[in-house]
């Protein structure tokens, strides 16, 4: 355990909580509700990860995280969607000014997915296959991250006229990242687009999504994969 990791695990443990990321990036950990006041001390990105994986963090009333109890023997994770939490990231609009908008800032499904092993030991999904879902829920963020978008499901963006400034601003790179979505979503078939989208773009759990999707209990992954692996050809990886 690295140093400032540690010495923010205690400074939570204490009371402290951490606020969101600043123009620059780091994120400050205070003991007291007083934003004016100086941060004990400043995390980098990195420090912040650890502290997603352990304690774990929730969304604070006054906005920032707060480490989460140490789970009990008889906790479960809550069901639906695995390593996320819940959060908001500085989005800068098209007049240059930083606007905090929701986002997971925990570890995405397909990230989670690829550290389960088959009973063989060998690794669940292919490199190509976590390629192919991580472009896909990043186009996902990307799209709802223009300024006249909410952050509904169907405010996904779908076809469209093109931009006519020469500038690429945040919403020229929302719509683009919307039509790639889209391209990439037409290239399923019903069968795997249901669970592909409740996967990789709502970033729910496989469980969820078999459920959504009216699968029998571990038939989602196999149409996962399946619909990763058309993802993959679809952009050419692999």
């Amino acid at each position: 355990m690295s140093g400032p990791t540690a010495r923010a695990r205690g400074l939570l443990a204490r009371g402290g909580w951490i606020d969101v990321a600043g123009p620059d990036g780091t994120y400050a950990l205070r003991i007291g509700g007083d934003r004016r006041a100086r941060p004990t001390m400043t995390l980098n990105e990195t420090t912040f990860r650890d502290l997603i994986e352990t304690p774990g963090l929730k969304a604070r009333a006054g906005g920032g995280w707060i480490g989460r109890p140490a789970p009990t023997a008889s906790s479960t994770p809550p069901p639906g969607a695995p390593g996320r939490i819940e959060g908001e990231r500085p989005i800068m609009d098209p007049d240059g000014r930083l606007t905090l908008r929701r986002a997971n800032l925990g570890e995405s499904p397909i990230a989670w997915l690829a550290r389960r092993k088959d009973a063989d030991g060998r690794p669940w999904l292919t490199p190509a296959e976590i390629a192919a879902g991580e472009r896909l829920r990043l186009d996902g963020e990307l799209s709802r991250s223009g300024p006249s978008l909410t952050m509904r499901w169907d405010a996904l963006p779908r076809t469209g006229g093109s931009g006519s400034s020469s500038r690429v601003e945040p919403g020229d790179r929302a719509i683009a990242a919307g039509r790639r979505l889209a391209r990439a979503l037409a290239s399923l078939d019903p069968r795997t687009h249901a669970i592909v989208e409740q996967v990789c773009i709502r970033q729910g759990s496989l469980q969820l999504a078999e459920q959504e999707a009216g699968l029998r209990r571990r038939e989602g992954k196999t149409v996962l994969k399946a619909g990763l692996r058309r993802l993959a050809d679809h952009y050419r990886i692999g």
